[in-house]
């Protein structure tokens, strides 16, 4: 059976880095994909340590071909992909475990042909979160293109890695890496793509790790007139591509932004580490938990793992919807409470200081996530809270309910069937007895 998501890598002279970069993907949430490792013509080892995990891993192909670059091997990484999705990396960079599930969902959870997520950019020792659109749901292709003319030659739309495409389309037009090309060749297939693509989806999670490292145009032993000459192709494909996906009107409209293209660098806005916008400690940006920590035993262990399994399903709810992580673990405590509670109550349900809770609760409120009207009961001499949600907090609420079903179900993956059914029936009498001991 032919896997869901082909995932191709280029691989040539990596071999600092292709094990990383192997293993962020062997170790992805989502395990339906089949991973094509291409070296092209590699002199140092990086061969034999893609054919080490390929002895080890059923899904890894190695392609051993001789150096004629990346798009040919890209090229011929795509003539043996058999997937119903494409997702590309490259050598020298990584994604987070959840990088091919989110794709695949936002790809599956409605009609789509291409997917496109933020990236994280690291230098040196630093990283930032980079991103474009913010708008959630579907586009057309008119839309999509919209968004592309507000920075022509920005990364987020020009690379392949932060995308998951139909494999369908790109066989169906035969696309293919220009390999005369050796700038921008990924932003001139993904041009071709996007002319046949109907249906685009934006994701707002940073599920990719592109390590700033790769040599610039002019870094390339190309000859001025060779650079010139390239970048004219270039260009022209920029302008056909506009002037079929927007109308004759539209396009006059925005001809000066098309022109812009030509004098940018298509980069991706670096700058120096100390500089970096937004930036913070590489490897502090995602929930990381060592694992000397999640070795230990005893009851503290076990409800600090579960803990941490919960937090890493609700982060990506939260970074989706640009909340933290507290924050969202609060709104799903507020949204489970089955009762009207004190602030007190509340406050201990979501497992936060009295401090946080209050400020992690102004902080949903003033968001128009959560509405609460205090009310006092006959007979009591305590404030309680009636919490309600407004529509704005639905498609919020949702991601957090899709987080809390992604942490049972992998909290419970090892169970037999048989197994499971037993768990359950043992859990429900374990809480039961639970509920009897603290009343």
């Amino acid at each position: 059976m032919s896997p869901t998501v082909s995932i191709i890598v280029p691989v040539y002279n990596a071999e600092h880095t292709i094990g990383r970069c192997i293993e962020s993907i062997l170790n992805q949430e989502y395990t339906d994909f089949e991973l094509l490792l291409v070296d092209d013509g590699s002199t140092d080892t990086s061969g034999a340590i893609c054919d080490g995990y390929a002895a080890i891993d059923s899904r890894v192909q190695v392609i051993h071909k001789e150096n004629t670059g990346v798009s040919a091997s890209r090229n011929l990484a795509l003539d043996r992909a058999s997937g119903t999705y494409l997702q590309f990396l490259d050598s020298d960079d990584w994604i987070t475990s959840d990088a091919t599930s989110s794709l695949v969902r936002a790809m599956e959870s409605g009609p789509c042909d291409l997917v496109i997520s933020d990236f994280y950019r690291v230098v040196g020792e630093r990283v930032s979160q980079k991103g474009d659109i913010d708008e959630d749901g579907i586009m057309t292709r008119e839309e999509f293109a919209a968004h592309m003319m507000e920075d022509p030659a920005d990364f987020y739309y020009g690379v392949l890695w932060n995308k998951l495409y139909r494999r369908a389309i790109v066989e169906a037009h035969h696309l293919r890496m220009d390999p005369e090309i050796s700038w921008c060749e990924d932003f001139m297939f993904n041009l071709e793509y996007i002319r046949y693509a109907e249906v685009f989806r934006a994701i707002q999670i940073p599920i990719y790790y592109y390590v700033k490292t790769k040599g610039s145009l002019a870094s390339q032993s190309l000859t001025i007139s060779q650079t010139v000459k390239m970048k004219l192709t270039v260009f022209e494909c920029y302008h056909r591509f506009f002037k079929t996906v927007l109308d004759e009107e539209e396009y006059e409209k925005c001809r000066l932004k098309v022109y812009r293209f030509l004098l940018d660098a298509a980069g991706d806005g670096s700058v120096p580490p100390a500089v970096l916008p937004n930036s913070q400690k590489l490897g502090d940006e995602r929930m990381q938990v060592p694992p000397h920590v999640l070795d230990g035993e005893g009851v503290l262990y076990d409800a600090f793992r579960e803990r941490k399994l919960l937090d890493r399903y609700l982060e990506t709810a939260a970074l989706k919807n640009d909340l933290a992580l507290p924050d969202a673990k609060l709104l799903l405590a507020l949204w489970e409470l089955n009762f009207q509670p004190t602030r007190r109550e509340a406050a201990d349900f979501a497992n936060l200081p009295r401090g946080a809770f209050s400020l992690s609760l102004q902080k949903l409120t003033g968001r128009g996530l959560v509405k609460i009207s205090d009310i006092r009961r006959k007979k009591e001499q305590v404030k309680r809270m009636d919490i309600s949600f407004p529509e704005t907090a639905k498609p919020v609420l949702a991601d957090l309910e899709l987080a809390r079903q992604d942490y049972e179900a992998a909290r419970l993956a090892a169970l037999l069937p048989e197994e499971l059914e037993q768990h359950n029936r043992l859990a429900g009498k374990i809480q039961t007895h639970i509920r009897d001991v603290l009343q």
